[in-house]
């Protein structure tokens, strides 16, 4: 079964609401969606899901720094996360807080793993971003994003597969 591992880092609550929506939206689309705190994730975690969600909210403009120590750790897993398919989305206090340059940063990381990333033509073309707790759109958006990263990962893997 294709799975998808969304990770986040959350102290007020607002992007772990996030991170339930997305995962909401990987499970309409029949994929089992792993949540964890940034805290609880291993990198060794990145290996076993066909795709990774990574949610962080905005600290001066980028991920918070639990996310990137995270990301960091990661490189033992060079060249292995090459294929899957990524995603990110970002809090923020206020507009213009950075919450786009936070999604960036994230999908740059995912990028740099060899990760594939689809982008929007609606809403947060690179990924969902609230400001403060999310709102009805906010949360649409998150389980768009997890139906599409839900959807590729599914093509993805069925094609390698036959």
């Amino acid at each position: 079964m294709t799975k998808i591992l969304i990770i986040y880092f959350s102290e007020t609550g607002n992007t772990e609401k996030m991170a339930y929506s997305v995962a909401e939206g990987v499970r309409e689309e029949g994929v089992e969606p792993q949540v964890k705190k940034v805290q609880e994730a291993s990198v060794d975690d990145l290996l076993d899901v066909d795709g990774i969600i990574i949610g962080s909210p905005t600290y001066f403009g980028t991920m918070a720094a639990e996310v990137k120590s995270f990301l960091d750790k990661s490189v033992v897993q060079f060249k292995r996360l090459a294929g899957k398919v990524g995603g990110a989305f970002a809090s923020s206090a206020l507009l213009g807080g950075g919450n786009e340059t936070t999604v960036l940063a994230l999908l740059q990381a995912l990028l740099i793993h060899g990760m594939i990333v689809e982008g929007t033509t609606e809403g947060g073309h690179y990924g969902p971003v609230a400001l403060g707790a999310p709102d009805r759109r906010c949360s649409e958006e998150c389980k768009q994003l997890g139906r599409r990263v839900a959807r590729l990962a599914k093509k993805l893997s069925s094609e390698s597969a036959g």
